[in-house]
């Protein structure tokens, strides 16, 4: 039986669905994995995050195994739990990443609390919440000795969060080995699941002015910030129906009594069709600055392919469907905007299911958020896959 064909009539996959999960016993030991904060940026503070992942795993027997990082990012963690088949190929791959947009100290104004059905805190949905869930549903499998159809691994990632530059060959090469991949990125608003990602390219743009000294000779200087000021607006203007343009992060001059030399700014561009980024990639390294006196220089960052589903995808969201109904809920699926490293796994036409994690909202923000009632349905979820697929 292929990943394509649903098995939630297993006896073990019964057992996973009636694991005696508690929201509150899951929400005292994420709230451990959410206040070690861990910017992709902030090396130290990822690994210190992977540090307290690999403790977790290993307490369950888990093989655990740190693959130190490049490019002054941090370290990755992959896991191998013992399998009565051995550690073949073909196993389940839990692909999910620790690190978060939010920087050291944003706990301070965003601490981890619950305010009803919410539990609060930075990179508590996107996306430790759905990778403790993982882990916990891994967990209750071990403890009450049901077994998982194949062999699973974990891979936890560190650079998600800027397009994972440094870690998409171990991820594509770790999944070449697998039969199946599930992402417990956050769930889609109404609960379901994805099953495709747009197509996302990065770009870094830097202007280059003209100094002078703002003061006695403003008019003497080419400022490199105003031409970027200039070069932002004509580009989220090119946003379409087809494709979406933004410019996220700008960065330019040193004193502001001099007309800046240089001005650096990141863009992103998102499509649904490969086709679509591919004209997006072409428009926007075709800029050009708007005078003779300044200069534009754009380079290409890191891309997400498109994912499109397949057979095989359907398959598994055939299967996740079928075990959601048996807990008394129901799951759509789609494909979504804002990469995972789904989208590598899934353009390799491994069959993937993306977005198990949990239900929440403010998704980088200050008002990051999980909802406590989804905890436990989307444990058991996890874990009637794990016995499933």
């Amino acid at each position: 039986m292929d990943a394509t064909e649903t098995r939630t009539e297993q006896p073990e996959a019964q057992r996973a669905l009636a694991l005696p999960f508690e929201a509150t016993a899951l929400l005292e030991g994420l709230r451990l994995w959410v206040e070690c904060e861990s910017p992709t940026f902030d090396a130290a503070a990822v690994n210190r995050m992977m540090s307290l992942a690999s403790r977790d795993l290993a307490l369950l027997g888990a093989r655990v195994e740190r693959i130190p990082g490049r490019m002054g990012l941090g370290d990755c963690v992959r896991a191998r739990f013992p399998h009565p088949d051995g550690e073949m190929e073909g196993g389940i791959l839990v692909l999910a990443h620790l690190d978060t947009v939010h920087p050291v100290g944003t706990l301070g104004a965003l601490p981890y609390r619950v305010e009803g059905e919410r539990a609060f805190g930075p990179g508590i949905c996107d996306m430790k919440g759905g990778t403790y869930i993982a882990l916990q549903a891994m967990a209750a499998m071990v403890q009450a000795g049901i077994a998982t159809r194949r062999p699973v691994t974990f891979l936890l990632t560190s650079d998600e969060e800027i397009g994972s530059p440094s870690t998409r060959d171990l991820i594509e090469a770790e999944a070449a080995r697998h039969e199946v991949v599930l992402v417990p990125e956050p769930a889609r608003p109404d609960g379901g699941v994805v099953t495709g990602r747009y197509a996302i390219a990065r770009f870094n743009l830097r202007t280059t002015g003209r100094p002078s000294h703002a003061g006695s000779a403003l008019s003497d200087g080419r400022s490199a910030i105003r031409e970027m000021c200039r070069q932002v607006l004509a580009i989220e203007a090119m946003t379409t129906e087809a494709c979406t343009f933004s410019v996220g992060v700008v960065q330019g001059g040193h004193w502001v009594n001099c007309v800046a030399t240089h001005c650096d700014a990141e863009a992103l561009t998102m499509a649904k069709r490969q086709a679509d980024l591919d004209q997006a990639v072409e428009r926007m390294l075709g800029l050009a600055a708007g005078a003779a006196d300044v200069q534009l220089a754009v380079r290409r960052g890191v891309t997400r392919p498109v994912w499109e589903p397949d057979a095989n995808t359907m398959g598994l969201y055939a299967t996740a469907k079928g075990l959601a109904a048996k807990l008394g809920f129901a799951i759509s699926h789609q494909s979504a905007g804002g990469g995972s490293d789904g989208n590598f796994t899934g353009a390799m036409g491994i069959p993937t299911l993306d977005g198990l994690g949990v239900q929440g909202a403010g998704i980088h923000t200050l008002q990051e958020h999980l909802l406590i009632d989804s905890l436990v349905p989307r444990a058991r979820l996890f874990a009637g896959l794990l016995a499933s697929v």
